[in-house]
This record gives C-alpha cells, sequence and structure tokens, in this order.
C-alpha cells in the first residue's frame, strides 16, 4: 500500500515511474545540527572572580562601617581612669550632673556642666557646643540628675558632647495621686 502511494505522490509530482524506485534516489546532505557550545573556561573564571571582588569589598565596607559606627559606652570613674586609651574616640559617657555646674553662654552658644561617678571620685567637665538641650536635663540643687552624653574626650579636662541626653528625674507614685469620681473613664 505504501508503494502505491509513492507511485501516486511521484505522478503528481511530475516525476516517471522509472524515479519512484527507493534505491534509485541520490542522498540528501544533511548539515549536522550545531552543538550546544560548551561553557568557556575564560567566563566561568571571570564570573567567579567578580563574584569574589564584590564579596570582598562588602565584607571590607561593612568593618570599617561597624567600626565607625561602634560607640563605646562607659561610666565617668571608668572613662577617667582610661583615659588614655579613649582619647580622641568617639565615646557615650553616663553619670550625675553636678549640682549647680550647668552654665549657658550666648556667644558661642554652648552648654557647659560638669559630671561625676557614681563613687564622686572623678569629675568630667563636658561642652556641647549647641542651644539646644533636652527639657528634662535641669539642674536640680538636690542633685540625682542622671546624663549620658555622646561624644569626644578632647582632654582629659575636656569633653565635647554632640549629643545630651537626660534621665527623666519624675517617677510616677499612684498612692500621690487620687482620682476624682467621674475621672478616667471613657466618654461614649
Amino acid at each position: 500500500m505504501s508503494n502505491k502511494l509513492d507511485d501516486e505522490l511521484a505522478q503528481a509530482a511530475g516525476l516517471g515511474s522509472e524515479d519512484t524506485g527507493r534505491a534509485s534516489a541520490p542522498p540528501v546532505a544533511v548539515a549536522p545540527a550545531p552543538r550546544a557550545a560548551a561553557p568557556k573556561a575564560k567566563t566561568s573564571l571571570g564570573l567567579l572572580i567578580t563574584l569574589l571582588v564584590m564579596v570582598g569589598a562588602l565584607v571590607a565596607l561593612f568593618m570599617v562601617g561597624f567600626k565607625e559606627a561602634a560607640i563605646y559606652a562607659t561610666p565617668v570613674d571608668q572613662l577617667m581612669a582610661q583615659k588614655d586609651k579613649l582619647m580622641g574616640r568617639k565615646v557615650r559617657v553616663e553619670g550625675e550632673l553636678v549640682p549647680g555646674s550647668l552654665e549657658k553662654r550666648d556667644k558661642p552658644c554652648e552648654y557647659r556642666f560638669t559630671l561625676h561617678g557614681k563613687e564622686n571620685k572623678e569629675t568630667l567637665p563636658v561642652r556641647y557646643p549647641q542651644c539646644i538641650i533636652p527639657d528634662t536635663f535641669r539642674d536640680v540643687p538636690g542633685g540625682g540628675v542622671q546624663v549620658t552624653v555622646e561624644g569626644t574626650l578632647k582632654s582629659p579636662d575636656d569633653f565635647e558632647a554632640t549629643l545630651v541626653m537626660a534621665k527623666c528625674s519624675s517617677k510616677y507614685d499612684p498612692t500621690t495621686h487620687e482620682m476624682k469620681p467621674g475621672e478616667g473613664l471613657p466618654v461614649n
């Protein structure tokens, strides 16, 4: 049946019956399909080197940034004991405001005050060259104002603060406040 079909196709194509034999057909040269290109070693090596350089740069950037952002926190007594080691470094210092030491200068606008440690052994003169201080930072005659300053120890007698934070000295005592009838109820 397939031979009959081949003969019919040959007649339709205008070929004679002598050309319908399978053995007499000339072989057709088929170009081989191109093979998928193997990955080049240079491309892979270049990509690997690029990735290693990028990872190395990120690690270096992280280390430098982390070192710059690290701030050493210490109480006043410990800072003064290690002043040679911490000189010129950015430091966060915690202490208590010496009563009567808060002074404001107008030209140049700055605040100067003195902190002392828990053991009252060492004092640290602080210079804050800005006009705005926290609202809770007040010189109370009885003392007890806890202050945290961040800045650089320029010399043993000069700490230049870039940030002043005062702890809230007031504490809520529920026994001192009585609610009046109807006070504190939600309004609908």
